[in-house]
């Protein structure tokens, strides 16, 4: 790898516009950050993608994407989902990880961490969510822990999660959400 590496521009927006319609109160918006990332997608190619966190996990979510890129683990992209619609459905079927979005839990009315920017998403087509009644999110995705991109209990980018006291979606009861870190 040389310094002058080509990168690939996935996501360049501002702050305004990449929360852009969110109908997300005041003081959440002002409580979040947008951070630009560097990974390895799919094509073996460095990329540059965004996502908005809360600014007290931007650090953490930083060190893990520094961590992602130094092992070249491989990652769809990362656009904010604004470019989405605000359709986490949407998001997911293009495997594009994202953080903030302010919504409720799928099948609840209770608010996701993802509303506060307390939540990653990482390649949900390889770590789709898997739920008790067989139902897989997104439409299509399989569950292969050994295939690049996948995520299991002793991958590097769990731990480094786990360690800095996330919560990782595959450790859930019920559903198996292997693409979901939060913070409480």
């Amino acid at each position: 790898m040389t310094d002058n590496e080509e990168i690939i521009v996935d996501s360049a927006k501002s702050f305004s516009e990449a929360i852009e319609g969110t109908n997300a109160p005041l003081e959440i918006v002002d409580a979040l950050s947008l951070i630009d990332v560097l990974y390895y997608s799919f094509d073996g190619l460095k990329h540059q993608g965004q996502l908005i966190v809360n600014s007290s996990l931007e650090d953490d979510v930083y060190e893990i994407f520094t961590l992602i890129e130094k092992i070249k683990f491989p990652v769809g992209s990362v656009i904010p989902i604004v470019a989405y619609l605000w359709d986490d459905h949407s998001s997911m079927a293009h495997n594009n990880s994202s953080s903030f979005n302010f919504r409720v839990i799928e099948g609840t009315t209770k608010l996701s961490l993802h509303s506060f920017g307390r939540a990653v998403d990482i390649n949900p087509v390889q770590n789709p969510v898997i739920y008790p009644n067989g139902f897989i999110a997104p439409e299509g995705a399989k569950y292969s822990p050994s295939k690049a991109g996948a995520f299991s209990a002793n991958n590097p980018v769990v731990q480094e999660f786990i360690k800095r006291g996330w919560h990782w979606g595959g450790n859930f009861e019920q559903p198996k959400d292997y693409h979901h870190f939060e913070k409480p």
